[in-house]
């Protein structure tokens, strides 16, 4: 059966039909007649929906908005030491002032960076667990394990002294809570919308942009204030009352029921043309989005001989950005269709890089640039998860986000080495980095392209 221009209704009459026939074609045991998909829809709207979408911003505030001020803090210098740029005095980072004055001073930079490397990767690396789980059991009993990491890691962090202390909490236990908390609550929220997803969806982001605004001066003044141990218990504390509140809010629209998913469903989304596609796409679009965001205080500093102060403000004026951005996607969406705003913000952020970023050697511009990526790159993290649950069966809605959640983890976890490798060996310098960002968000953004043309069968102009 082919996909028609509507994907939800077609992929789950797809579905259902492979599923009633499942035994006769001897793929294996099929879903409990409980488990079958049969109710009236999302309600898109209400007042249980709505305070689902209130938990999941809650969520996004804790896990996105946590990893901000974590990689923007930590990331951005280790990057200089890994190019060689002793020479450049900026302090870019508390995280980081801390960890090399005190407790790892005798480490690199580049060793103390695999803590935020590897928060980044266990968030979208265990989407494929999570989404099997979600949809077996929904998503509160996630929340729950993941508020307890989350906290706990933070907590154990704050009393930290030794290198493999700061990375078994900070960089596993806070980051696998992390992981439990955005990939369950993105996927309930799909499921409680359709035609306004896309709205609902881009409100929960700007609870990431905000708390990346927040957390990074939070820290920051907390650690000059009051010093680490209790900067990490206050953003602990303040994540465990934001928690509570998802606790309360987010449910399932449909009771979970445990299944057994059929071996064929778990490889059926790696044999669609299609979904294999935007796979692809997500996964070079990923380095072209996280370049900048991990080498814009730097290049900004270098540069465009930005002030220490400035700079680090510059992540707040991102991501200040990003939350207007990630906003107007989800409006956007629901009105000229996800699939095509995603596609349209993706690219204008690959032509900003290469328009913008490339002159960017004056703080104005570079201010200017951080604005305007900021706003239209809010699309890809406000939409990544509608453009996977848009085309997907109800009963896998957790399981293939989280396999879009993987592919994107591993550019996640390689952007930084890869970014300054080029800016080590390159003749070009930055202008390589730059040229680099913007063609893999260009190309990204095409073969993800080519996969929307394959769902709507080449019909340019259809709401998508």
């Amino acid at each position: 059966m082919s996909l028609k221009v509507d994907p939800e209704n077609s992929v789950r009459q797809e579905y259902n039909s492979e599923e009633s026939v499942g035994v006769q074609k001897g793929e294996g045991e099929t879903f409990n007649d409980a488990a079958k998909v049969e109710d009236a829809g999302p309600p898109d709207g209400g007042t249980v929906a709505w305070l689902v979408v209130l938990g999941a911003w809650c969520c996004s505030f804790s896990s996105p908005g946590w990893i901000n001020s974590a990689y923007y803090d930590i990331h951005t210098p280790a990057s200089i030491r890994l190019i060689n740029l002793s020479s450049l005095s900026i302090g870019v980072g508390s995280f980081q002032a801390y960890y090399e004055a005190g407790p790892l001073q005798d480490y690199s930079s580049s060793t103390i960076a695999w803590i935020p490397s590897l928060q980044i990767f266990f968030v979208f690396a265990l989407g494929p667990v999570l989404g099997i789980l979600f949809d077996n059991y929904g998503p509160r009993p996630l929340i729950i394990v993941g508020t307890a990491f989350h906290v706990f890691g933070l907590m154990m962090a704050s009393l930290a002294k030794t290198y493999y202390q700061f990375i078994l909490s900070q960089g596993v236990c806070s980051a696998v809570g992390v992981a439990c908390l955005y990939s369950p609550a993105l996927a309930c929220v799909a499921t409680w919308f359709s035609k306004r997803r896309g709205v609902a969806m881009g409100i929960m982001a700007t609870g990431g942009s905000l708390g990346g605004v927040i957390f990074p001066i939070m820290i920051s003044r907390m650690i000059q204030s009051t010093g680490y141990p209790w900067a990490m218990r206050a953003a602990a504390f303040l994540i465990l009352g934001l928690q509570l509140i998802a606790i309360l809010t987010i449910r399932p629209r449909t009771k979970p029921v445990p299944k057994k998913l059929p071996v064929g469903r778990f490889t059926a989304p790696f044999k669609e043309l299609p979904f294999v596609m935007l796979l692809l796409g997500a996964f070079i679009l990923t380095y072209g989005i996280l370049i900048p965001i991990d080498y814009m205080a730097v290049q900004a500093s270098q540069e465009a001989h930005m002030s220490e102060q400035m700079s680090q403000y510059l992540v707040s004026i991102f991501n200040a950005a990003s939350l207007f951005g990630r906003l107007a996607s989800g409006y956007g969406a629901d009105i000229i269709g996800r699939w095509n705003i995603f596609i349209l913000a993706c690219s204008i952020s690959g032509i900003a890089e290469l328009a913008l970023w490339i002159p960017a050697t004056h703080s104005s511009i570079a201010i200017g640039f951080a604005i305007m990526f900021g706003f239209f790159s809010g699309a890809f993290i406000g939409l990544s998860g509608a453009l996977p649950a848009s085309v997907s069966p109800l009963p896998e809605i957790g399981y293939r986000i989280g396999i879009m959640f993987l592919a994107i983890s591993i550019p996640a976890l390689t952007m930084a080495p890869v970014g300054g490798a080029i800016l080590q060996n390159a003749v070009g310098g930055w202008l390589d980095v730059k040229i680099f960002g913007g063609v893999m968000s260009l190309a990204g953004s095409a073969i993800i392209l080519f996969s929307r043309m394959i769902y709507t069968e080449k019909r340019i102009l259809t709401v998508f």
